[in-house]
């Protein structure tokens, strides 16, 4: 077991359709969905906040591992996409509407590094702990209480 303490957010949803308030210790966001989907559009819909989170981890690696090594990294810049892809190659699938979730993340490094250091940072972009568990086997433990 880790000595870390565990990671605790809570989040908010009242009658206001799907404004939902997300606190962090002293810090609160608010997500939403889209008009299109019933919202009011007052903040970042859930995948866009997966993508966030995915693309600030990886930020933050990529600063720190440089940063470490010394490397003139001047700017860091991510763009991500989130889609749905058909499952062509999920031949026994039960589903046949079955989709894989795709994640397209490309980052632009500034600073005068040589192929070399770019190609060791893409290898790093895809260590940060939200890679990992991404990418990783994730066990969720659900539970409802009625008040």
């Amino acid at each position: 077991m880790s000595d870390k303490p565990k990671k605790i957010v809570h989040i908010h949803l009242d009658s206001q359709n799907y404004k939902t308030v997300l606190n962090a210790g002293d810090h609160q966001l608010i997500a939403d969905e889209p008009e299109s989907a019933g919202g009011q559009d007052l903040g970042p819909d859930p995948y866009d906040l997966l993508l966030m989170s995915l693309g600030t981890c990886t930020a933050i690696t990529l600063r720190m591992y440089a940063e470490r090594k010394g490397w003139p990294v001047e700017d860091i810049y991510l763009e991500l996409r989130h889609h749905k892809d058909h499952a062509e190659d999920c031949e026994d699938c039960d589903d046949p509407r079955a989709m894989i979730d795709k994640i397209e993340k490309e980052v632009i490094v500034k600073g005068d590094l040589d192929e070399e250091q770019i190609n060791r940072l893409l290898e790093i972009s895809q260590k940060c702990p939200v890679y990992k568990t991404l990418t990783g086997e994730v066990s969720i433990d659900s539970s409802i209480e009625k008040r």
